[in-house]
């Protein structure tokens, strides 16, 4: 009896469901930004966000592989790094639906989205693994750049502050990465070269 009962209420959920908004549209939104603008605003915010998540990713990635002596301290930064832009992806995701857009989020969506490109599902050393991020860390700002930029001349300011403050986080972090791939150490020469 539970059984058939569960399978009738399955049934009367997918009967029951209805599209409030289909993903790629934008509707009128109650901040009065005009909906041809704020289409077009909303295809940038969802290209940051997918953009976002391929890099979210890939540095969670990295935060579970990554091995040796360095490892307490880049398994940290790693952790900070991510959850950063998982913060802002958030703020995108919501900026995109105030002004009338559906955020992409299924796995599909976002790869169809994104202008960056996962390195893959292989592990590598850590030099490796943060030249890959640096390089979609500079992707990234560069795109954001752009849609502050788009947004601004639109005419929404507001999308333009939201990505800029963004923007200096992910810089922030960029840097970081630019610095950790340095090659200046306080580790005596002695110390790494054999007598």
């Amino acid at each position: 009896m539970l059984k058939w009962k569960a399978t009738v209420d399955k049934c009367r959920m997918s009967t029951q469901k209805s599209v409030r908004q289909q993903a790629d549209t934008v509707e009128e939104n109650s901040l009065r930004l005009d909906r041809e603008k704020a289409e077009q605003i909303v295809d940038a915010l969802n290209t940051e966000l997918a953009n976002s998540y391929v890099l979210y990713h890939q540095l969670k990635k990295h935060h579970w592989v990554v091995e040796g002596a360095e490892f307490r301290d880049t398994h940290i930064f790693l952790q900070e790094a991510y959850e950063t832009i998982e913060g802002g992806a958030d703020m995108i995701a919501e900026r995109a639906q105030a002004i009338g857009g559906v955020p992409v989020s299924g796995p599909t969506n976002l790869e169809e989205r994104a202008t960056v490109e996962f390195e893959g599902e292989d592990v590598y050393d850590i030099r490796t693994m943060f030249e890959n991020d640096l390089e979609m860390y500079g992707d990234i700002i560069e795109s954001m750049r752009d849609s502050i930029e788009l947004a601004e001349n639109l005419g929404d300011h507001a999308t333009g502050q939201i990505l800029r403050e963004i923007l200096v986080e992910v810089e922030d972090d960029g840097h970081h990465f630019d610095h950790y791939l340095e090659d200046d150490s306080l580790v005596l020469e002695s110390a790494v070269h054999e007598h």
